[in-house]
């Protein structure tokens, strides 16, 4: 098979746990770029948070971003967007309030974000690793419901950080029964994403492809969170890195070292070394 496209996943695949990307995977990606073939990121992090690792790897395709809602080579010429309509995203923080988490609504440009207290009843500014402020700002307030009745806005994503598992196991449950016609997952223990309903990883490497011209049995995905899944196994070769978890590597072609052990420029260089650069 010749692939195409290449699919890579942010947090966990081409970053190791310092938030650094290695040499040896800056070199893989240029190695493959020269094959011909196109290299996208796809990720759970806004478009601004990825454009910015996008440009220190190269790369000039569209990315595929918050989970599959934006996608885009630039900011403002997104070939596919869908966004949480402005109602239902007010509906999510007056239900999401309720609960001691933080909020972050993540628009194109910027991301608005609620003011948590902590066990010292200090209040403090909660973050979530986005990417530098300089390129994604975020603006703090006392309550997202008042923000958004003031300032009404569509973002394609909600993230949540949730304390406390039963306090997440509730939200969640009053999410859906209150809130039609959207997705709710958990990225990780305690995080949980939402994005429209029918948004995802594997319907964004669809639209991609549809927009290149490339099938999905042309392209390689590479991953290692659980929302990971489901364009790992509806790809040509699906990969899991070797920190994946159980279920990524579970329904993946095949398991690449971890990313501390530059486990995309090893998949890299197996899966690519025999196939012959790709005509213009």
């Amino acid at each position: 098979m010749t692939y195409k496209l290449l699919a890579l996943n942010i947090d966990g695949t081409i970053l190791k746990s310092n938030s650094r990307v290695t040499k040896q995977t800056k070199e893989a990606i240029e190695y493959v770029k020269e094959k011909g073939v196109h290299v996208t990121l796809a990720t759970s992090r806004p478009f601004p948070a990825a454009k910015k690792i996008a440009k220190s790897l190269k790369l000039e395709d569209c990315l595929i971003t918050s989970d599959g809602a934006f996608i885009a080579s630039e900011v403002d010429e997104p070939i596919f967007v869908r966004r949480i309509k402005e109602e239902k995203a007010l509906q999510i923080a007056d239900v999401l309030e309720r609960y001691e988490c933080h909020i972050r609504v993540m628009h194109d440009h910027y991301s608005i974000g609620n003011k948590v207290k902590q066990r010292n009843h200090l209040i403090a500014k909660m973050t979530i690793g986005v990417g530098d402020p300089l390129f994604y700002p975020i603006t703090f307030v006392d309550s997202i419901c008042d923000q958004l009745m003031e300032n009404p806005i569509a973002p394609p994503k909600i993230q949540v950080q949730f304390f406390n598992k039963e306090e997440e196991r509730k939200a969640i449950q009053q999410l859906e029964t209150m809130v039609a016609g959207i997705r709710l997952f958990e990225s990780e223990k305690g995080r949980l994403e939402i994005v429209s309903a029918g948004v995802s990883k594997a319907r964004g490497l669809q639209t991609l492809g549809h927009y290149l011209g490339i099938s999905s049995d042309q392209m390689v995905a590479i991953g290692s969170q659980d929302n990971d899944l489901d364009m790992i196994s509806q790809v040509g070769l699906g990969v899991a890195m070797g920190n994946a978890t159980n279920s990524v590597k579970e329904v993946a072609d095949w398991v690449t070292r971890s990313n501390e052990q530059n486990g995309v420029a090893y998949m890299v260089r197996e899966v690519f070394r025999k196939q012959l650069r790709l005509p213009l």
